[in-house]
């Protein structure tokens, strides 16, 4: 679809790209301009994501690229940055989204090999991907640039029987916390996002009712991707002399705020 307006072609890299809110938000980008590189572990999802975008400048091909990645692990997140790197020259932004939850059972009867798969994906994946992000964004000319990390509401409160994705996104508040402490000598700006219920295929099953705190199955409401992706080019597009620590993006109504 043609424009009127001129891409500044930022490049940005969003995680967990191939559907749901990383989807919507790398589309966003591109739509704002950026070149964006797609990653994930699902290749076709990555095309069908990228496909998605459309072509707002008629030159989609060049402005975003898929790139499979797990990012727990180390040589495949290496291998997405070089890739980024190589084919567009720098990174100015990247959105640290890819995450996983864990069924909901009692803690005792949690698989520590499903624990373990948690956290490589939601904490280690994170650090490894802040890791390459700082390492390019140091080294580049202009340096520097945003990372944004996504906590979700879970960095502040649990749903029952979550423990392995609450720990996980509590420890994303301290990756976010001294990041941003460590990279103010760098030019290198670091803030959380923490969502609430977004409408995706994750969040389906709310609204049949999940379970809440005092025992309960009850439905909640959820907010548009469009509002997911609204914040994140607030936080994005400020200059990296300004930034928003933490943002929380949630539905109304959503039982979040005090007893729910």
């Amino acid at each position: 679809m043609a424009t009127t307006k001129s891409p500044h072609n930022r490049v940005a890299i969003i995680t967990g790209a191939g559907s749901g809110i990383g989807a919507a938000c790398a589309q966003a980008l591109v739509a704002d301009g950026w070149r964006v590189a797609f990653a994930g572990r699902r290749a076709d999802a990555l095309a069908k994501a990228v496909a998605g975008a459309g072509d707002p400048w008629g030159d989609i091909a060049q402005r975003a690229i898929a790139v499979p990645t797990d990012v727990g692990k180390a040589d495949s997140v290496a291998a997405l940055f070089a890739a980024v790197k190589d084919r567009f020259g720098r990174l100015d932004l990247l959105f640290n989204n890819a995450g996983m939850g864990a069924p909901a059972v009692p803690i005792d009867e949690l698989p520590v090999a499903k624990w373990q798969e948690v956290v490589d994906t939601n904490l280690t994946g994170s650090f490894l991907c802040l890791r390459e992000a700082f390492k390019l964004m140091k080294s580049q000319s202009p340096r520097g640039g945003r990372i944004i990390n996504n906590g979700s509401i879970s960095a502040y409160a649990p749903r029952p029987m979550s423990i392995a994705y609450t720990a996980t996104k509590h420890a994303v508040s301290g990756l976010t916390r001294t990041a941003s402490l460590d990279g103010r000598a760098h030019d290198i700006a670091v803030g959380q996002l923490d969502i609430g219920n977004a409408a995706s295929e994750m969040t389906e099953r709310m609204v049949a009712g999940v379970p809440q705190a005092d025992g309960s199955m009850k439905p909640e409401p959820r907010m548009p991707l469009k509002s997911v992706s609204d914040a994140l080019l607030t936080m994005a597009n400020l200059p990296l002399d300004s930034n928003v620590l933490f943002m929380t993006v949630m539905a109304t109504k959503m039982p979040f705020v005090g007893r729910g």
